[in-house]
Order: C-alpha cells, then sequence, then structure tokens
C-alpha cells in the first residue's frame, strides 16, 4: 500500500525467498559458489548450516537458478517431517514421479530408474533439503546417506544438498557414516553493518528506487538492532516504510526506525 508514495514497484522487504533479491554478500557469494561446485561436479552431498534467517532459503533459490533446467532435474524438499517411506516419496514426487508405494524396495527401485534415466539423458539428479534441522527420525537421515549408494563405477547418479540451521550440523556430527559422506560444508554468518546497508540500498533498487531512502542513522540503528539478519532487517524496514508513509515522511529517518523498534518490542 506504500509503494507508489515511496516511488517502488514492489514491495522490497517481502521475505518470501524471492532470488531476483539476492543479495551476494562475501559470504552468501562463497556460499553459493561452493553450492554450484558440489552440484557441477558431482561431490554427492554438500551441507550448509546458517543462524535463523540469514538467507539459506533465499540462496537456495539463487542456486536453482544457476542451475541450468536442461542439464539438472532439480527435487525441493521443504518442512523435512517425515516418516522414511513418506521421505522416499516425496523424493520420487518432487522428480515428477507419483506413487501410492509403500514398501521401500519398490520405492528405492523407481528412484534408481530415475536417477538412472536422468543419467542415461545426460541429465543430472539433484536432491535439495530445505530446513533439514527438522528431521527428527535418524531413520530419514540414514535413507539420506543411502541415497549416495545410488551411482555408477565412475560418478554418483544423485547429488545431495543438505540446508539448515546450526542444529543441523550438530545432528550430523552424532551420525558419523552420513558425516563422513559430505564433501563440502559451509557455515553462514550474518551480515556485517557495511553489508547491512548495501542490503538495504540492494533491495530498495530491485524494487525501483535508485534514490537513498533511509538516512545513514536510520541504517545504523537498523543494524544495532538486528545484528545484520537479513529476515529481521525485512520485518523492521518494512513496517518502518508503512510508518513513514502514515507519516507522510520525506525519508526513513533514525527516529521512525526507533519508534518501529520500540513497537516490536512491546516498549510503551
Amino acid at each position: 500500500m506504500y509503494e507508489a508514495y515511496w516511488e517502488l514497484t514492489e514491495a522490497p522487504f517481502d521475505n518470501s525467498p524471492n532470488p531476483r533479491f539476492f543479495y551476494l554478500s562475501p559470504e552468501h557469494e562463497e556460499a553459493l559458489v561452493r553450492l554450484v561446485y558440489t552440484v557441477r561436479h558431482r561431490k554427492g552431498c554438500g551441507m550448509l548450516t546458517g543462524e535463523y534467517g540469514c538467507g539459506k532459503t533465499t540462496l537456495s533459490r539463487a542456486l536453482i537458478q544457476r542451475l541450468e533446467a536442461e542439464r539438472y532435474e532439480i527435487g525441493l524438499l521443504t518442512n523435512p517431517s517425515w516418516s522414511p517411506i513418506d521421505f522416499l516419496r516425496e523424493v520420487l514426487y518432487q522428480l515428477g514421479v507419483e506413487t501410492t508405494e509403500q514398501r521401500k524396495p519398490e520405492l528405492l527401485h523407481q528412484l534408481n530408474d530415475v536417477f538412472y534415466s536422468n543419467y542415461q539423458a545426460g541429465r543430472d539428479s539433484v536432491i535439495i533439503v530445505d530446513e533439514a534441522q527438522l528431521i527428527d527420525d535418524d531413520a530419514v537421515f540414514e535413507e539420506l546417506r543411502l541415497l549416495l549408494n545410488f551411482q555408477t563405477d565412475e560418478r554418483f547418479l544423485v547429488t545431495l544438498l543438505l540446508i539448515g540451521s546450526p542444529e543441523l550440523a550438530v545432528k550430523i556430527r552424532r551420525l558419523k557414516h552420513l558425516d563422513q559422506r559430505i564433501t563440502l560444508r559451509y557455515h553462514l554468518n550474518t551480515l556485517d553493518a557495511t553489508h547491512t546497508a548495501s542490503y538495504i540500498a540492494h533491495r530498495l533498487r530491485m524494487a525501483g528506487r535508485e534514490k537513498p531512502l533511509f538516512t545513514e542513522e536510520a541504517v545504523k540503528l537498523i543494524f544495532e538492532f538486528t545484528r545484520g539478519t537479513p529476515r529481521e532487517i525485512n520485518n523492521l524496514c518494512d513496517v518502518a516504510l508503512l510508518v513513514g508513509y502514515g507519516k507522510r515522511a520525506k525519508e526513513i529517518s533514525e527516529r521512525i526506525i526507533a519508534d518501529v523498534i520500540k513497537d516490536m518490542v512491546g516498549v510503551p
């Protein structure tokens, strides 16, 4: 509702994982490079961890955009609270195969057929498990490990990417057989003060605003409150734009940010 007032073409701080708004900080770029390398060189299994709200999901969508659709068959799994059988069926579904099969051997045969069919067609199969820390059944982690047994004499038939919060790394360390299969791993941190300012400017630019909108003091306060967590930056900036619109402000000042923070933390 405030877009026209601020000369924006769309809301710049929506928390949906739109890869067009993806901001490549040095750490995000390094994480993306490692994930792309894992896939393109068929390294078997890679893991990306990061604090809540630091941009892991948006990064995974940016990765998918960088993988050529004609070469890669990608299955993206989210909210992974499954039983082992449900997990295998979900992998098949995300790869375009719907099945009512409930027996594990048959499901594995179907997966093998999909992976091998892609291999023969010159395509690579990629399974991305987002929010993987939500897996609470070790048997599902075992199924993940067993996916890496699908291979020829020369290469893996599937690349597995696990993405989650720091709790994922803790869970994986307990599971030595899976931990040893992870070839590349990376931990994504939050933004520093400089990149917080660049992040805000980038998202405004992607939404059609070239001129500065937040004052330097406002950006400093945003960083102090959010500690550079992109999701929290988005929430704070979005409400600030709404409040500034309501006040018919010319820019988003430190005072507006302070007022929004007070509302967020419940301070009278």
